[in-house]
């Protein structure tokens, strides 16, 4: 019989387990502990849509339309896109539900995006991101309170150190054409000098040429001039409060004024959250301020700011995590004894106790895995446990043991595994005189 060949992970995907699915439940849970203290809701969205939402929201012409997107056209003849970023769903959403009366709206969301792009050092065709957004706000504080949620989070995980706010203001729309008309004209002197894809651009995205990594345009980018000689005192005063803002925070922030965003909708505000410590792609989490995006799917002028980061480059920054541990490992030895093992088990889950079920091999060998699992105590149910009903009940850690009677083991394993008593030996709970001896229990090899 011909061998079956298992298939193959698809390029660019992950399955994650052990430390690194630990490290990414770490972000999740960090980022949900923030946004409570920031007030914002949370939004779950389809994982595909119309073409149209992600095509005219993040251009035509950009990479991750033209070359990135997984597009697909389904039964009923209409083109679906797995979405390859959040914000364009959120607008969308925003929308199509009547949120609208809601605004100020502060969105968070999370998930798996999809980008047919060359695998990297945390970078996957398959990605996760955390997003949050404000939409329906035009005053600086908005952009002030979304730079202060993503600092936050960066402290709460620990992992602020070394990683450097950057800061750029795009001007109003007054600004943006005054500027890209200069860009463009000192692009145009050096069109013989600019890389192939920088040609393009100065067609169709000028600005983009200024974040160009090929060495024969950085002199020319370098050169360019700055947006600063061309805002308008709106945007100026704009940009003033935002900076104020983040220094009354205690956001600490530096200034790069090469740091664009290509499309027109981007107004004002544009940063980015950068590191050393991932290589040359160092940006963690970045973002900026989209007046014009709802306007581009059918909406009217309508603000908006936010910022995404991708979790596993923010897992990629944090220490290894300790696996989680059960409190306690139940080991029955007999079929009688597995029956009323199941019903303990249930009886102290449900009082929050984390409980592994041991039920493979001999006794010696149960209880070398529960040490191996990190368990705080294990609990022996045999035949002699059955005829007496109390239960065997042995601290891994010191190695004492004693009985518990049935009837009792729900309340008083509850709190030996509080967790004020945790890693702690088994004579020093307090609660211990009250519900079990210290003598060996008859009958049976605790080992």
């Amino acid at each position: 019989m011909a061998r079956i060949e298992t298939p193959r992970p698809i390029r660019g995907t992950q399955d994650i387990f052990g430390d690194e699915q630990r490290r990414f439940a770490r972000v999740l849970e960090a980022f949900d502990h923030v946004r409570r203290l920031f007030a914002f809701q949370r939004v779950d969205l389809p994982v595909f849509e119309d073409t149209q939402v992600f095509a005219r929201s993040i251009g035509e012409t950009t990479d991750v339309v033209s070359k990135e997107m997984y597009t697909f056209e389904d039964r009923g003849g209409d083109s679906l896109t797995l979405r390859p970023e959040f914000t364009a769903g959120v607008c969308r959403a925003y929308l199509t539900q009547g949120w609208q009366h809601y605004t100020p709206l502060k969105l968070v969301t999370s998930g798996p995006l999809f980008r047919y792009e060359r695998p990297q050092k945390g970078r996957y065709r398959q990605f996760h991101q955390i997003d949050a957004e404000v939409i329906g706000a035009a005053e600086p504080a908005a952009d002030v309170e979304l730079l202060a949620f993503a600092d936050q989070l960066l402290h709460e995980l620990g992992i602020a150190d070394g990683v450097t706010l950057q800061l750029n203001t795009l001007g109003d729309a007054e600004t943006r054409d005054a500027w890209r008309t200069a860009l463009v004209a000192h692009f145009e002197r050096h069109r013989g000098e600019l890389s192939e894809d920088s040609l393009v651009r100065l067609d169709k995205n000028p600005m983009r040429i200024l974040d160009s990594k090929d060495p024969r345009d950085r002199p020319i980018a370098d050169a360019a001039p700055d947006i600063d000689a061309h805002l308008t005192s709106e945007a100026g005063a704009f940009f003033e409060k935002v900076t104020k803002g983040l220094d009354a925070a205690g956001v600490k922030w530096t200034r790069n004024g090469r740091l664009v965003r290509g499309l027109d909708y981007y107004r004002h505000t544009a940063f980015e959250f950068v590191t050393d410590r991932l290589g040359a792609q160092g940006t963690v989490l970045a973002g900026g301020r989209y007046d014009g995006l709802i306007e581009s799917l059918g909406g009217p002028a309508t603000p908006g700011v936010g910022w995404a980061a991708g979790i596993e480059r923010l897992a990629m920054l944090l220490e290894a995590r300790q696996s989680e541990v059960p409190d306690i490992a139940l080991i029955p030895v007999g079929e009688e004894a597995e029956r009323k093992a199941l019903g303990f088990a249930a009886g102290l889950r449900s009082c929050g106790v984390a409980v592994e079920m041991a039920y493979r091999g001999n006794l010696k060998k149960r209880l070398a895995r529960a040490n191996s699992a990190g368990a705080h105590y294990a609990i022996i149910v045999g035949e002699d446990e059955l005829k007496s009903e109390m239960a065997t009940v042995k601290c891994l850690a010191t190695g004492q043991q004693g009985r518990v009677a049935f009837h009792q083991l729900d309340e008083n394993i509850f709190a030996l595994t509080d967790a004020r008593w945790k890693m702690r030996g088994i004579n020093q709970l307090p609660a211990l005189k009250d519900f079990m001896s210290v003598a060996e229990p008859s009958g049976s090899d605790a080992g």
